[in-house]
């Protein structure tokens, strides 16, 4: 039996940074999580993906956020079960919640943190016929390392942030980059937007709007895609073939922990601290849903610190818990390591 104070569900980003903010409070955090490696979909699907809203960092690669957050947790030394698949829970008599995994693996903890994301997922493809017969011969849902693409033709389709970003950081790496949208306008960030019309208009991005791919042609491998623009069907010639259109999501075993689901997300109460109907679970992140919901990581990790202060009252009856800031107290690590804050700034607070 694995005993932790905080058992988080999901080695994504915000569990990460859960682990981080629950160390501040001198709580002991363990991680769940079905892939074989922290950072979640920033390490599985799109490593080398760009990010452009995280704080302090105009941009940054979805596989180097891991490496920093991992970094900035490790002092308060986590602990992890990769690999394995929260399963089922239970609630003991005193309160705290036994989760056992896939592979019989059990956790004991008095709260338990759902930060799984958007669960497990598979990419929403496409309705072209015979596009079964180019996976993984040309055509690709999701872009782990750009420099697969080097000196290629790329045709993406999507009109959203994923299509949007890769479209921008492929036109510095393929030797062509055509971008396929199916309206003129698109669902992505403002800036992004404004971007990818700057590359159209230096000749770095080709852009067809409003548009759809409705063919794919080869033999053995994807060498051209038939596209619709309107009454006109034209062929435009490939190496490779990415729509962007989103993953689909799906709750898993969770969703039969009799949690309240909306449109496979938790509800939670975002008035107080992200608890869900059952006390003493809560959901941080994407996994979540309340008025107002905004699926940003900058979001997941807002809701991790508020969802730490709940979690130390439960653990902590009765104590009162005083906030100090890190600049003033500096970082007490579990190993015993401490950071203390520049007396120049203590001094300048003061």
């Amino acid at each position: 039996m694995i005993k932790t104070d905080i058992l988080i569900i999901g080695a994504g980003p915000t569990g990460l940074f859960t682990v981080f903010e629950a160390g501040l409070l001198k709580l002991k955090c363990h991680l769940i999580d079905a892939l074989p490696q922290p950072g979640g979909q920033c390490s599985e699907i799109y490593p080398k993906k760009p990010i452009y809203d995280i704080p302090a960092y105009p941009e940054i690669l979805a596989g180097d956020l891991t490496d920093k957050l991992m970094e900035q947790c490790k002092q308060f030394e986590p602990g992890f079960t990769l690999g394995e698949r929260a399963d089922t829970i239970e609630k003991q008599d005193d309160g705290s919640f036994i989760v056992t995994t896939n592979k019989g693996t059990k956790h004991q903890a008095p709260v338990v943190a759902i930060a799984g994301g958007l669960g497990s997922f598979e990419p929403r493809k496409p309705l072209i016929d015979n596009i079964g017969d180019y996976e993984e011969n040309g055509v690709e849902y999701i872009i782990k390392d750009p420099e697969f693409y080097r000196d290629k033709r790329v045709v993406i389709a999507g009109g959203g942030d994923s299509a949007l970003d890769w479209s921008i950081f492929l036109s510095d790496v393929a030797s062509e980059v055509t971008l396929i949208h199916r309206r003129n306008e698109f669902r992505g960030h403002l800036d992004s937007v404004e971007k990818v019309q700057e590359l159209k208009n230096q000749g770095k991005i080709e852009l067809i709007t409003p548009a759809e791919v409705i063919g794919l042609e080869g033999e053995g491998r994807i060498e051209a895609v038939t596209v619709k623009k309107g009454e006109e069907e034209f062929k435009k010639s490939c190496d490779h073939f990415v729509p962007l259109f989103g993953l689909s999501p799906k709750l898993g075993p969770i969703a039969n922990w009799g949690l309240e689901i909306e449109k496979n997300a938790i509800k939670v109460n975002n008035s107080l601290d992200y608890q869900t109907n059952i006390p003493g679970i809560f959901a941080i992140g994407d996994v979540n849903t309340y008025p107002g919901k905004l699926k940003l990581i900058l979001c997941g990790f807002h809701e991790a610190t508020l969802m730490c202060q709940a979690a130390y009252q439960i653990i902590n009856p009765g104590k009162r818990y005083v906030l100090k800031y890190t600049t003033v107290s500096g970082v007490d690590g579990f190993d015993g390591t401490r950071k203390e804050a520049p007396k120049a700034v203590v001094k300048a607070i003061e």
